[in-house]
């Protein structure tokens, strides 16, 4: 009889063990009675209503939010996402959310009508399955996280550690059980296909995963514009300038290969093309107004260690990830260069947005979908390091400190915007407050 030990099994166990984890705190939190309605908040909003508005009222400019805003029981569904251009309207974002939820929406459409509830798009089923689709596209984002660190060599027993720091030890739970409305859990499983699809283009390159990999390089983009930057992260996975350069060659000796993989690309773009074109006949739109980039005045330095919103300072287990950047130096000098040009990209990138704090959130919400790029160092950390039992204390220690913070910020402790110094040492792992149920400052 095989050992649920065993290596074979260990990686399919910690799997199961992580989805019942995440089911059952998600739909204790939410599933119940009445709590679904905080199932979509915020920035959510904005992401799901493309759903309901092209599935059940056909109206994208958006009409029946309005009734949605005045209902004061569902306070949460009053966020307005919508935008004039022009004297028409449009949505603030953009449509790859919904597009990803949409086989979920589908169900809870169905369901809805079996189980006898208003098929409006807001009713229990549809946001308990938006909630659904979150936990289904975390588990296969982990999924091909075990598969890129195999690739990468790394041993099952340490991918299994990897697997627990990433869930539990970074600001990727919250957003899976606490605001699973908003994109980027659903990035960071596009993102982390991406990096698998050229992965395996570059070891052995083919058109299938050339097409596979602009295929999804679409859909990155249609979630999250910015993340088209995941395209500097190329180099990193080639492994090699020999691997990159044969790559290059492949592409352009398979002239057609690489029409059809552009073409697959421009095709998940045009979806959102065509709907700012129905809702105010233009093509082209830039839906945020005055929000945009200052790419002379980035905060590099705040986005990573302020006590406002600092990455480091409240996913720690990032400052660790980032140390196993020495094994892959030692592996390679031209992998390891790549890896931090791409990594100091991203944050100067995302640090330039003219809210670098990125507003009510938990740590930097925008680093979850870049999380891969961080899991593949901590790995090689892991498997290289001589001091191994002490790093995984360490992480061991980093997880039940998120998992602190993590509480503390859903319970108010951790202020959504406006932490400092102060505050933060005041509230450090001070669960006793929020036992007892102390005031807060604010």
């Amino acid at each position: 009889m095989v050992k649920l030990t065993s290596k074979k099994n260990i990686l399919y166990v910690t799997l199961a063990f992580i989805a019942v984890v995440l089911v059952w705190v998600s739909s204790n939190q939410y599933w119940g009675e009445g709590h679904w309605n905080n199932i979509i908040k915020d920035d959510g909003n904005g992401y799901y209503a493309y759903l309901p508005a092209v599935f059940c009222y056909h109206d994208l400019s958006f009409g029946f939010f309005d009734g949605l805003a005045r209902d004061t029981s569902r306070p949460n569904l009053g966020y307005d996402y919508r935008i004039q251009v022009d004297g028409r309207v449009a949505d603030k974002y953009f449509a790859g959310t919904a597009l990803a939820q949409m086989p979920f929406y589908g169900m809870a459409h169905l369901l809805s009508r079996w189980a006898g509830y208003p098929q409006d798009g807001y009713s229990a089923l549809y946001l308990i399955f938006i909630h659904v689709a979150t936990l289904f596209y975390a588990m296969a984002g982990l999924l091909l996280l075990i598969l890129i660190l195999k690739d990468f060599g790394v041993n099952e027993n340490i991918v299994v550690w990897v697997l627990l720091a990433t869930v539990f030890g970074t600001n990727l739970f919250h957003y899976i059980v606490n605001e699973p409305s908003m994109s980027h859990v659903y990035s960071f499983a596009f993102v982390s296909l991406f990096v698998f699809c050229f992965l395996r283009f570059f070891r052995k390159p083919s058109a299938k995963y050339l097409i596979a990999g602009f295929s999804v390089l679409g859909m990155i983009f249609l979630i999250r514009p910015v993340n088209i930057i995941v395209v500097a992260g190329l180099p990193f996975l080639t492994g090699s300038r020999e691997h990159l350069i044969e790559g290059i060659r492949f592409v352009f000796r398979h002239f057609i290969s690489l029409i059809v993989a552009v073409s697959v690309f421009f095709m998940f773009i045009s979806i959102q093309l065509i709907i700012y074109k129905i809702q105010t006949g233009s093509f082209i739109v830039y839906s945020y107004g005055a929000e945009d980039f200052n790419f002379t005045h980035p905060h590099m330095l705040s986005f990573l260690l302020s006590y406002r919103k600092g990455y480091l300072v409240y996913t720690p287990m990032a400052l660790l990830a980032i140390a196993g950047g020495w094994y892959l130096y030692k592996e390679s000098a031209f992998r390891f260069l790549t890896w931090l040009i791409f990594l100091f990209l991203v944050v100067y990138v995302l640090s330039s947005w003219w809210m670098w704090f990125y507003g009510g959130s938990f740590s930097q919400r925008v680093m979850i979908d870049y999380w891969v790029f961080l899991a593949i160092p901590l790995g090689f950390l892991l498997e290289k390091n001589k001091y191994r039992k002490r790093l995984i204390t360490i992480i061991a220690l980093l997880i039940v400190v998120c998992q602190i913070q993590t509480y503390q910020y859903r319970t108010g402790y951790i202020h959504w915007s406006e932490m400092n110094k102060k505050r933060y040492w005041d509230n450090f792992l001070r669960i006793d407050k929020v036992i007892k149920k102390e005031p807060k400052e604010w």
